[in-house]
């Protein structure tokens, strides 16, 4: 049974709130993302494996990807503040308690609480719509997207000289610190939004299970396909067990009452679409993201450059910023010229940064010209798709939608950072730590052309801002 009830118009949100939010997806951005660049000191610390360290970055991949349609709903259900504040308290536990964790267990703990954090960006976009008129709403969001893939970018400059100059413990306490005082700002400055629509039906557990297990199986199938060779019923196993997965969580969505993930709505050309194009140009920064410090730190027989963790961060500095920039202005360009023409400029981006990448990078210029590209490319995309999804459904859909394509940004950079460490793992020479160059140039060729055919969905986008 679904009630209605009249309310109040919102209080409009004044600057100082955008900024809030904005800080605060800075700091998420970069607690997300401090893992990666320190994975070989986390793993020397802790005494594990390389496989076993994988499970750091999946983790915190397969809890954002469940977490995050279910916090949509809920905002969309109970209100984007009420529902924002409780998580970034889950989020700041996690943070917490990986910052005190003194072993690989209780770190794995901290990254599921901190999995969380990815949610959070589909209720700012709730809170946001609801208390701006649209033009400025689209604004708004493109400067909170913009600023969590900066955020991120900032993680991955940061992570490596804190840890180094303090300890692992530091790398995540900083930036919880930080999510701890902007969720204060924020639920100080932001005004509280309505609840939306209520209705009867519960949390479709079902669903988050077995889109956990698709998930798990997934990233347990791509950590197995270097080896698949010596091992390939282990990985011919893992695949029957995804498509069982996958065919009884499409059944139990088609016949939820309130599905995790509405099948109907991902069937809009507008949604399926922009989830298409959101995971090819996040798979090409993903791939790009973990490739480029790679060649950075190698030093093989006319390629890498032999770089430390301070001079890797300074050299990928240009695409953090640009990457800060891309989202105010995929933000404005989707309100200015509709997504279509953001899309279409961000795809034709990535693709020659990736391409020019896989023939020239001999040269620190090269490095740096061709990662900032990605970060531009990445920035703009990802920006238009969410400001067009959340302005193309209804008020109350937003939270679903833009999860939808969050949950696909996870997707496709998990595959990116997979495949870039699959091409590595099996271009390295036997007896040798340092991968060969061709396994640089076919993991840039691959994403490069990837994104070359997503070209042809872009031409069937519709031109206007409500595509």
């Amino acid at each position: 049974m679904t009630t209605t009830t009249t309310l109040a118009p919102p209080v409009r949100m004044g600057k100082a709130a955008v900024w809030a939010l904005g800080l605060l997806a800075i700091s998420t951005g970069a607690l997300e993302s401090v893992v990666a660049p320190t994975l070989p000191l986390l793993q020397r610390e802790l005494d594990i494996s390389p496989s076993t360290g994988a499970l750091l970055n999946i983790v915190l991949a397969i809890t954002g990807a469940l977490v995050t349609p279910l916090a949509g709903k809920l905002g969309d259900r109970y209100g984007g503040k009420r529902v924002l504040i409780r998580l970034m308290a889950v989020v700041s536990v996690g943070g917490l308690v990986s910052a005190l964790a003194p072993n690989l267990p209780v770190l794995l703990l901290g990254q599921i609480l901190q999995g969380a954090m990815i949610g959070a960006l589909p209720l700012s976009f709730i809170v946001v719509r609801k208390h701006l008129p649209a033009g400025e709403s689209k604004v708004a969001i493109g400067l909170v997207s913009g600023m969590f893939v900066g955020g991120s970018m900032v993680g991955l400059l940061a992570a490596g000289p804190v840890a180094e100059a303090l300890s692992r413990h530091w790398m995540f306490a900083v930036p919880t610190f930080a999510v701890i005082g902007f969720t204060l700002l924020v639920n100080r400055l932001m005004p509280s939004d309505p609840p939306g629509r209520s209705d009867d039906a519960g949390i479709d557990w079902p669903g988050m299970l077995l889109l956990s297990g698709i998930l798990v199986t997934l990233m347990l199938a791509l950590a197995v396909a270097p080896d698949a060779g010596s091992q390939p019923l282990v990985l011919g196993a893992l695949i029957v067990v995804l498509a069982a997965f996958v065919t009884g969580w499409v059944a139990v969505e088609r016949r939820a009452a309130a599905p995790m993930i509405d099948l109907r709505m991902l069937a809009r050309p507008v949604i399926w679409k922009s989830c298409v194009l959101t995971f090819v140009i996040c798979l090409g920064t993903a791939t790009g993201v973990f490739l480029v410090p790679q060649l950075l730190d190698v030093s093989g027989d006319g390629y890498g450059f032999g770089a430390g963790a301070t001079e890797i961060g300074f050299i990928l500095l240009p695409g953090a910023v640009v990457a800060t920039l891309a989202g105010p202005a995929g933000g404005f360009g989707e309100q200015r010229f509709g997504p279509r023409a953001v899309v279409a400029a961000a795809v034709v981006i990535m693709a020659t940064a990736l391409l020019a990448l896989s023939v020239a990078h001999t040269e620190v210029w090269h490095i740096v010209v061709g990662k900032a590209l990605i970060a531009l490319a990445n920035g703009l995309c990802v920006t238009a798709m969410v400001t067009s999804i959340a302005s193309s459904v209804d008020e109350s859909d937003t939270g679903i939608a833009t999860s939808l394509i969050l949950v696909t940004r996870v997707l496709g950079s998990a595959m990116g950072g997979m495949l870039g460490g699959v091409l590595l793992t099996s271009g390295t020479p036997s007896g040798s730590d340092v991968p060969a160059e061709s396994a640089f140039v076919t993991g840039f060729l691959i994403a490069g052309v990837i994104a070359v055919l997503a070209l042809p969905v872009v031409r069937t986008m519709s031109k206007g801002a409500k595509a």
